[in-house]
């Protein structure tokens, strides 16, 4: 039996005074892939965001269990200490420090341990190697100059290095030239051979979940959770929309 990972129960969160969500539920076991689909501005970023602790995000009722423990009387760097990790739709830019150096303190932070430098390159080679991304890239400023797909690679770079329980991947595919969807579906599959970690993928589009094996959809509107059902519901919402949902 597989091992629950994640537990939302009656999540509400507000932004500004405004309630987003209105009491979602939501349950991820260990090794699970789950999508969280809906039309814009349903809540979908709403619900990532608040699980990472983004202090613009105010939960003011519900309760999210992770790993068997209160996730909301964390703080955010013990959330990610924890195994929790979210990519986002417009990553920051952080001049000064290369994405190398961010990975690897990331890591330690992770991990609560020292990595030997030597030892940290060799794997970040074979990760980039994995990837088909030039060495190179590691040494730029986070996120410095770099183009959409860029961005979006890096992220799945840090996703394989730091090696999450949890995985929320926000619109990663959003904006993508096939080269670099391929790049993340590369990523994605190197990451799903840790069995026991769990992604959750929160989408308008589909087209990073055609070559993915669905465990569940959950469709997101207006701040409730609409609707649940297995990768068929994808199918419909490719040929139909959200229109049966916003009814």
């Amino acid at each position: 039996m597989a091992k629950e990972l994640l537990n939302v129960k009656g999540l509400r969160v507000s932004v500004e005074g405004r309630e987003i969500l209105h009491g979602v539920d939501l349950r991820v076991n260990s090794g699970e892939i789950h999508v969280l689909m809906g039309p814009n501005g349903a809540g979908k970023s709403t619900f990532g965001n608040a699980l990472m602790g983004n202090p613009a995000y105010e939960v003011t009722g519900g309760e999210v269990v992770f790993k068997g423990e209160d996730l909301l009387s964390q703080s955010v760097n013990k959330r990610a200490a924890e195994g929790l990790f979210m990519s986002f739709q417009n990553p920051l830019e952080v001049p000064g420090i290369t994405l190398e150096s961010f990975i690897r303190t990331a890591r330690e932070q992770r991990t609560g341990e020292r990595i030997r430098l030597w030892d940290f390159r060799k794997e970040l080679r074979r990760t980039l190697e994995v990837l088909q991304m030039d060495e190179e890239y590691a040494s730029r400023d986070l996120n410095v100059g770099f183009s959409g797909g860029e961005k979006k690679k890096a992220e799945i770079l840090q996703l394989l290095m730091l090696a999450p329980s949890l995985a929320i991947l926000d619109e990663t595919d959003s904006g993508l030239d096939v080269d670099a969807v391929r790049t993340v579906s590369r990523g994605i599959e190197e990451f799903r051979k840790n069995r026991d970690a769990a992604l959750l993928i929160i989408t308008h589009s589909t087209l990073i979940l055609s070559s993915l094996a669905v465990d569940k959809v959950h469709v997101i509107v207006d701040g409730r959770i609409a609707a649940e059902g297995d990768a068929g519901l994808v199918e419909e919402i490719n040929r139909d929309g959200f229109a049966r949902f916003e009814r």
